[in-house]
């Protein structure tokens, strides 16, 4: 595939940004501890970097839309870098929530962009492959970016973390100043042509499906530190330990999930990932049985989830032929809305009960997700069947 190593470097600078991202659920228990807050609050962190990332950053990419799309991922990136550098600093818990509001903005403009400018840079019959690499950069995440976090934390602090990813962020954004080509929209792309896709029923469905499965899958992962504390007598290192393991398996699941979707098609790994991450966040409920089970069903938990992403992205691309970007921006805008529904709600049932009760929403939500996504399959089949009814 041509401009391969290309896209992998997009690939590296959104790794980076879901370790931003994702780095608050493997510490949240040291930033408490630090800023004398409790860890819901700290949870918040999460929330408004999510919520930054689903509603500031696709408003802000609407309006540079026709903007050379290699200025704006140069742009944002050196944003998320500064904001990055920013986290040394000795900020009071305030201050850090608008820090990460920055960190979601340019984080997630930057993933949307480098998502688009990956899909320029090959052939249209390998876009999907080009998706697929930048989603594992997002997975690769949390099979890196999360264990080795925790890990250095104990020995340098959580602050340090955050500078340190901002410093390695300058190599990416480098070579796509020297390698990347200028990229402008062919024809002008106008606010109400990237809304039209709103109006389809069927892709409106999508993006709920999107918004409630990571919703579910949100709720738990964001506190699956303490979660793992309450149910189980392992140290920290030894989480970590988990963590780099359910890591692993989300990487997995996104390439398996892409490969299933080739093979079997969408709708079917949908489903089948659905059912297998609410059947997971059932048996949670035996966590505190037996440590081997509790991992067990973990590592399924974040196989299951993290294949139903790529085969999503296809569906949605397939729902949307003439504005395959604006389809990826829109669904990523609720892949972080979900991501903020998840930690809020979940900041809220602890705040409230116990950690222990998590899995029980996270059921809820995804057991929502899989009816909708049947009932939306079953509808799109019967009007492919019938050709007076047109998809878009």
């Amino acid at each position: 595939m041509k401009n391969k190593w290309i896209i992998y470097v997009l690939a590296l600078a959104v790794f980076l940004i879901g370790t931003i991202e994702y780095i608050i659920t493997g510490v949240i228990e040291m930033i408490a501890a630090d800023l004398s807050v409790s860890t819901s609050d700290v949870g918040l962190l999460v929330t408004v970097f999510a919520l930054a990332a689903a509603i500031i950053a696709p408003i802000l990419i609407a309006f540079t839309i026709n903007m050379d799309r290699k200025k704006l991922l140069l742009s944002t990136l050196s944003v998320f870098i500064a904001s990055n550098g920013l986290m040394l600093l000795d900020l009071s818990y305030e201050t850090l929530l608008w820090v990460r509001i920055i960190q979601g903005a340019s984080g997630g403009m930057a993933t949307v962009v480098a998502m688009a400018v990956s899909t320029r840079l090959v052939k249209k019959e390998r876009r999907g492959n080009a998706i697929g690499i930048i989603l594992m950069g997002l997975s690769s995440s949390l099979v890196l970016g999360v264990p080795l976090g925790t890990f250095l934390s104990e020995m340098f602090g959580w602050r340090v973390l955050f500078v340190f990813i901002g410093l390695i962020s300058i190599l990416p954004l480098l070579i796509i100043y020297k390698k990347v080509p200028a990229i402008k929209e062919e024809e002008k792309v106008t606010l109400r042509m990237q809304l039209s896709i709103l109006k389809n029923p069927a892709i409106l469905t999508a993006l709920l499906i999107t918004l409630l499965y990571i919703g579910g899958y949100s709720t738990l992962f964001t506190y699956i530190t303490p979660f793992l504390q309450a149910t189980s007598s392992l140290t920290m290192t030894e989480i970590s330990g988990v963590l780099f393991l359910a890591g692993i398996c989300s990487f997995v699941g996104s390439k398996v999930g892409g490969q299933l979707a080739d093979a079997k098609g969408s709708k079917f790994t949908i489903c089948l990932g659905l059912l297998l991450q609410g059947a997971t966040l059932l048996l949670f409920a035996l966590a505190g049985v037996n440590l081997m089970v509790l991992i067990l069903v973990l590592m399924i938990f974040m196989l299951a989830t993290w294949s139903i992403s790529p085969a999503q992205q296809l569906y949605l691309v397939t729902l949307a032929p003439r504005n395959p970007d604006i389809a990826l921006s829109v669904n990523t805008s609720f892949i972080q809305f979900g991501f903020a529904l998840g930690s809020g709600l979940g900041g809220l049932v602890i705040s409230r009960t116990s950690v222990l009760y998590l899995n029980w929403l996270g059921f809820g939500a995804v057991s929502i997700a899989l009816l909708l996504a049947l009932l939306l399959f079953r509808r799109m089949s019967s009007r492919t069947e019938n050709p007076m009814v047109t998809v878009e």
